[in-house]
């Protein structure tokens, strides 16, 4: 496994196991509280929320998918950039979260998890491989090309951040999460709005 890929997981698998011994205070300092969430907002929580997980199973899909999208990309990139990648897909998603979520009533408690920065890394990984077969885990008969999937999956995020479905969940963290990958991608490609570099 690529060395930062393998870094952030051990890093969010030693957070998790920190905060069952710290219990909620680890996530009253660390998790991203948005205004009128009833915690207190840090500008570090823009990246420290990400590093925090509510459950054994939202920790291990997150990890799963930054293993499945995440290894490959560090493998195409050079470290740095694929750092900076996903810690500005967190950032974005957070900051979305605040943004956006809020007007929709989504703000309604802390924001945990890695997938804004999965999200982000997903985007980057349709980008690159968009003609590349993705087998859902409960589905497995169902293939669907990388483009066609995070289309799909963008498209029903948003929908269920509109309607207020599925409570409890940081849809707009996961819109932000796909916006800051397609600017990490445009960024270091040199293209759109950050111009043309050699």
């Amino acid at each position: 496994m690529p060395p930062i890929t393998l870094t952030l997981i051990l890093l969010n698998v030693m957070v998790y196991g920190l905060a069952i011994f710290t219990g909620p205070d680890l996530a009253r300092t660390f998790a991203l509280w948005p205004p009128g969430s009833g915690g207190a907002f840090h500008y570090w929580q823009l990246v420290t929320y990400s590093f925090l997980h509510g459950s054994p199973l939202h920790l291990g899909f997150n990890m799963l998918a930054l293993w499945m999208f995440g290894a490959e990309l560090e493998r195409r990139w050079n470290d740095l950039r694929y750092l900076l990648t996903y810690l500005l897909s967190v950032v974005v998603a957070a900051m979305t979260q605040i943004a956006v979520g809020g007007y929709f009533g989504a703000s309604g408690g802390a924001v945990v998890g890695a997938s804004g920065g999965v999200f982000g890394l997903l985007l980057a990984y349709a980008m690159y491989f968009p003609n590349r077969v993705i087998t859902l885990v409960f589905l497995p008969f169902v293939r669907i090309p990388a483009r066609t999937f995070v289309f799909l999956y963008g498209l029903v995020e948003l929908v269920l951040g509109v309607t207020g479905t599925a409570a409890g969940v940081a849809h707009f963290a996961h819109l932000g999460g796909l916006f800051g990958g397609w600017l990490g991608v445009q960024y270091f490609r040199g293209r759109g709005i950050f111009g043309t570099r050699k």
